[in-house]
C-alpha cells in the first residue's frame, strides 16, 4: 500500500515539507501506532552492550531526523533501540537556504544540504526533560556556522556540558561540508585537541 499509493502522493510534494508533515503526524497521532502497528519485538538475542550501554536492539535512528529532541519517546514506542538527536549547536540557526533536500528517485536516496538547522542547545535540553526512559539517546553536537575557528572548541564544550545530564552518549559532528568554514575540522591535530578537551 505504501509503495503503490502513499509514496506516489508524498513524492508530489517537497521532501522537506513531507518530512515536517510526517514528523507532525508522529508527534500528534503517535499513540495510534500502538493500536494499528504490531508490538515491537523484544528479544534478549537482540540486545547489545557497547561501552557499558545496554541497547535493547541494534536498530537505531541516526541524527538528522529528530534534530530538536521532539520525538524520542514516540520513536521508542516504535521499537528503535536508540535515537540520536541533533545535530545540536549552541545557538539556534536556520541552516542553508531552501531548497536543500533533494530526492534521487532512481537511486533510492536523497541529498541533504540542510546545514545544521536546529533550535539550539537550550531548546533541546528543555525537550529532553520529558524523557520517559524508554530509549537510549545519543547527542550529536556541532558548532554554529558563524562561529570563528578560534571558538570552535567552545561550541562543542558548551553543547557537551549542557546535554551531558540528559543523553547517554555523544557524537562530535566534524564532517558536515555544508555549514560554512570547516577546514580546521579536517585537521588531525585540531581533532586531537578537540577530543582531549571534551574528555577533560
Amino acid at each position: 500500500m505504501y509503495k503503490s499509493l502513499i509514496r506516489p502522493i508524498l513524492f508530489k510534494f517537497d521532501p522537506e515539507e513531507v518530512h515536517h508533515f510526517t514528523f507532525s503526524m508522529l508527534k500528534n497521532f503517535g499513540f495510534l501506532t500502538k493500536l494499528f502497528l504490531p508490538k515491537p519485538i523484544e528479544d534478549k538475542r537482540l540486545e547489545r552492550e557497547v561501552f557499558g550501554l545496554k541497547f535493547k536492539n541494534p536498530v537505531g535512528l541516526a541524527a538528522g531526523f529528530d534534530k530538536n529532541a521532539v520525538l524520542f519517546n514516540e520513536l521508542g514506542d516504535l521499537g528503535f533501540g536508540f535515537v540520536e538527536i541533533g545535530t545540536v549547536t549552541p545557538r539556534a540557526q536556520a541552516g542553508n537556504p531552501k531548497k536543500r533536500l533533494f530526492r534521487l528517485i532512481e537511486d533510492g536516496g536523497i541529498i541533504n544540504r540542510m546545514g545544521f538547522n536546529n533550535e539550539g542547545l537550550e531548546a533541546a535540553i528543555e525537550k529532553l526533560k520529558s524523557n520517559k526512559g524508554k530509549i537510549i539517546i545519543g547527542g550529536n553536537i556541532g558548532k554554529n556556522t558563524d562561529t570563528k575557528p578560534e571558538n570552535y572548541t567552545q561550541d562543542y564544550l558548551d553543547c557537551f556540558e549542557g546535554l551531558h545530564p540528559h543523553v547517554d552518549y555523544f557524537v562530535l559532528n566534524v564532517s558536515c561540508p555544508n555549514v560554512g568554514s570547516h577546514a580546521k575540522l579536517e585537521d588531525v591535530e585540531y581533532l586531537r585537541e578537540l577530543i582531549t578537551e571534551v574528555k577533560k
